[in-house]
């Protein structure tokens, strides 16, 4: 884990996984767990693989409220808005500029793994192997990884390209807010995101 301002968080996905299905079944209700890649019910088999070992588990909404363990939990909206606010004001945006209109716009680098991510060559970006960048690589040591996320109509999608995060705070009846970096992107997502997908999670300690 990592203090990060005056929060601690975890600086790898979650990986607990009491049960796994497969990608064609969701839920926005039950909790329902995913391995990226797998499809099939065996816990045992799904940690056997390269995804679960680098990546974790991806959970849907239900499942991400009480997956994080006693001591921890599920970042709200706004905690996960205080981490960002506090990352821009304090050095850790790309260019090296402080704080700025949208303090979303310039931290994922910060926040993204060294390595891991597909290349790209768009300015900022956390794919961006530039070494004029060296200096913010993953700066924040949060590590965060592309693990892609399980779409609500039922597939795999994005691994190297996509991570997603759940926050504890909902948008609607069927959706809730989330986080995401992409690879070709400078910027942190705020987005809602279904229930139904499954997304990675990141505990905050209590």
């Amino acid at each position: 884990y990592r203090l990060i301002g005056t929060q601690v968080w975890m600086t790898e996905n979650l990986a607990y996984l009491p049960s796994v299905v497969g990608p064609a079944t969701g839920s926005d209700t039950d909790p329902y767990y995913y391995v990226y890649g797998y499809d099939g019910t065996s816990v045992a088999t799904a940690k056997a693989t390269t995804n679960y070992q680098t990546y974790g588990v991806l959970y849907n909404w239900p499942a991400a409220l009480t997956a994080c363990p006693s001591g921890w939990h599920l970042p709200s909206d706004e905690e996960w808005t205080q981490l960002e606010t506090y990352l821009a004001n304090n050095g850790h945006n790309y260019d090296g500029s402080i704080g700025g209109d949208n303090f979303r716009d310039k931290i994922a680098i910060s926040l993204a793994s060294a390595t891991g991510w597909n290349s790209s060559t768009d300015t900022g970006a956390i794919g961006n192997t530039n070494t004029a960048y060296d200096a913010y690589r993953n700066k924040s040591g949060f590590s965060a990884l592309p693990g892609g996320y399980r779409y609500s109509h039922g597939s795999f999608s994005y691994v190297g390209i996509r991570g997603a995060w759940w926050s504890s705070s909902e948008y609607s009846t069927s959706y809730a807010w989330s986080r995401s970096l992409r690879y070709s992107n400078s910027s942190v997502s705020r987005n809602s995101g279904s229930k139904v997908s499954g997304f990675s999670v990141r505990c905050l300690r209590d």
